[in-house]
């Protein structure tokens, strides 16, 4: 078994090198970001699903750090190290070992430490060709260490966007309706919830606190909020501050003073979201689907059109590629264009591959404004797993 452990070590190894070599001619500069990160960084970004499968810990001076469940974060915090505004074009590469708690049970396919071989691009100017060079550049590697057999999984949140950008509603529920997507049963419920009048409704808030609420003034709404909590005797007991719970209480009563959805509006954000099928069919889909309710998402779709017609030109077949509008991976910093490549060995919730575009996601690290970002990263021990023609 030593023997089998250290030859699967050095199977790795030569299959990072190859990766790495595609990567470097490609010009992209390697680089090895730091294992132990922030965990309130970490946890902020990443969403609800990874965040509860990421290792943290406090060390002795009382820091909350953890072990980084991905390399993209710690890459963009190298970036802005170099270039603190984040607007300097920079492409790097990296190979090394990623953490994630795994739910159920352990695998070679589903290590609690494994090894992410990955490439980020900031700041390119042409969202749509960095796209597609990126996911070329992956297909591209795979190829080189013998994987000649793989299907194309694709979404794109930037649709999504779009269509929520063309419906009346307020700016909160959008929010929102984005904060659940990954989540597809709250996503839905929200949604209900945003059509009905009773269930806009502030539950649990005192009537003479909502009618003394202004949601046209929120800098009162801490003021009030203390004030109601002090004539009841009651103390901030949790996590939640008085900023959080006013800002929450104003949120419910806004909500009370909107006219609900419009169910045929939530109808048809419901439609959209099940859309799925081959990825060169999808503009006509969606244009038939929206045309009865008058709604042009015309240069979102002309960009996931060229998009496709630039991945054709750099060698990616798209005419077997799947599309699924609700698909946006587990990581919930993404903005737009995501995909995952499956290898049928392992089945679709064991990705060889995957990547897409994080636009928000400097700023979150701390850039002073939102920067054009697209990365993947190749599952190391997945790779070599299929290409050995076994999965666990």
């Amino acid at each position: 078994m030593a023997a089998e452990a250290v030859q699967g070590v050095e199977a790795l190894e030569a299959q990072a090198q190859r990766l790495m070599a595609t990567f470097t001619h490609a010009g992209y500069e390697h680089v090895a970001p730091s294992v132990i990160q922030p965990a309130g960084l970490f946890l902020d970004v990443i969403g609800e699903r990874l965040r509860a499968r990421t290792y943290v810990f406090t060390d002795p001076d009382g820091e909350e750090l953890c072990l980084r469940p991905d390399l993209t974060v710690p890459t963009c915090r190298l970036h802005l190290a170099r270039h603190p505004a984040g607007t300097v074009p920079a492409r790097y590469c990296y190979h090394g070992a990623a953490f994630r708690y795994q739910p159920g049970r352990v695998d070679s396919a589903h290590p609690r430490e494994f090894r992410q071989a990955g490439i980020e691009s900031f700041a390119a100017a042409d969202r749509e060709d960095d796209d597609a060079a990126v996911l070329a550049l992956i297909a591209e590697a795979l190829r080189e260490t013998g994987l000649t057999e793989f299907q194309l999984k694709i979404g794109d949140l930037g649709l999504l966007n779009a269509l929520l950008d063309a419906l009346s509603m307020p700016h909160r529920w959008r929010r929102r309706l984005r904060h659940h997507f990954w989540r597809p049963d709250a996503f839905r419920a929200e949604l209900a919830r945003l059509t009905s009048r009773e269930a806009l409704q502030p539950h649990g808030v005192p009537r003479d606190l909502v009618e003394r609420l202004d949601p046209g003034r929120p800098e009162d709404a801490r003021g009030l909020v203390a004030e109601h909590l002090g004539r009841a005797g009651l103390e901030l007991i949790g996590t939640r501050t008085l900023d959080e719970i006013a800002e929450r209480v104003l949120a419910e009563v806004a909500d009370a003073r909107e006219p609900p959805l419009d169910p045929q509006m939530a109808t048809l954000i419901e439609s959209y979201v099940a859309v799925k099928g081959p990825a060169r069919d999808v503009v006509r889909r969606l244009e038939d689907l929206l045309r009865p309710h008058e709604i042009d998402l015309g240069p979102t779709l002309a960009s996931f059109r060229r998009r496709l017609d630039l991945l054709e030109a750099k060698g990616v077949s798209t005419q077997d590629a799947a599309f699924s509008a609700e698909f946006g991976r587990n990581l919930e910093y993404y903005t737009g264009f995501v995909f995952e490549v499956v290898v049928p060995k392992l089945g679709p919730t064991s990705p060889v591959a995957g990547g897409g575009r994080y636009d928000g996601l400097l700023a979150d690290v701390g850039a002073c404004t939102s920067v054009p970002a697209v990365g993947s990263c190749i599952h190391t021990e997945r790779l070599l797993a299929s290409l050995a023609g076994g999965a666990a």
